[in-house]
């Protein structure tokens, strides 16, 4: 099938967030089974929450946000965004799943394992990709409005929030969650669906 018959599936994500790992492993699975190609863009939970009255705990994760933003931009810009897929899928293993700490070793081994300079691990401490990473944020965010998380998927003109699930859901399970999404999100005036978390991200 040639990249010209697939959908293209624009995708926003942090990678400190544990739902969007979860969501992001799902549409890679939804991708083995469905004409799609996802597209993946930087959002920042950090820029999303600088301004709000959020809880003690997200106030102290907002400064510690910006590095693993700052590192997958600067790949972006070095490499094209090509390299955002397999750098989030480095940076998410390490964190979600090794429970690693955000620092540089974290970024070093990342970056080398998804061949990438191991010296962009230099961005994490350094301003000089706020703004493109406020731009990438700005741009998925816009589609959905402020008062969601990440991650932000569109695909052909219809964007929503999440969705927000656990564990992931594989094969059969995965695509009747894609259709569904896709009918819902499709639908002209729908805006929310939701209902309380009752466990926490699991990983298996």
């Amino acid at each position: 099938m040639s990249e010209n018959a697939l959908t293209p599936v624009d995708f926003w994500f942090d990678p400190r967030c544990p739902w969007a790992w979860i969501t992001s492993r799902w549409i890679l699975e939804v991708e083995k089974l469905r004409p799609i190609q996802v597209r993946w863009h930087v959002m920042s939970l950090s820029v999303l929450n600088e301004n709000k009255d959020v809880s003690e705990d997200y106030k102290r994760g907002i400064p510690k946000g910006w590095g693993p933003v700052r590192v997958c931009i600067a790949a972006e810009q070095k490499y094209g965004p090509g390299v955002l897929g397999r750098l989030y899928t480095e940076m998410g293993t390490r964190r979600h799943h090794e429970r690693q700490e955000i620092d540089r070793a974290f970024f070093e081994a990342s970056l080398s394992a998804a061949g990438l300079d191991p010296a962009l691990a230099d961005a994490a401490e350094v301003t000089d990709f706020d703004e493109a990473v406020r731009a990438s944020h700005k741009d998925g965010i816009d589609r959905v409005g402020q008062e969601v998380g990440t991650p932000v998927i569109e695909v052909e003109g219809s964007a929503f929030f999440g969705p927000v699930v656990t564990p992931v859901p594989r094969g059969e399970a995965a695509v009747k969650l894609w259709d569904g999404v896709l009918a819902v999100a499709s639908t002209d005036g729908f805006f929310e669906l939701k209902r309380t978390r009752t466990r926490e991200p699991s990983f298996d």
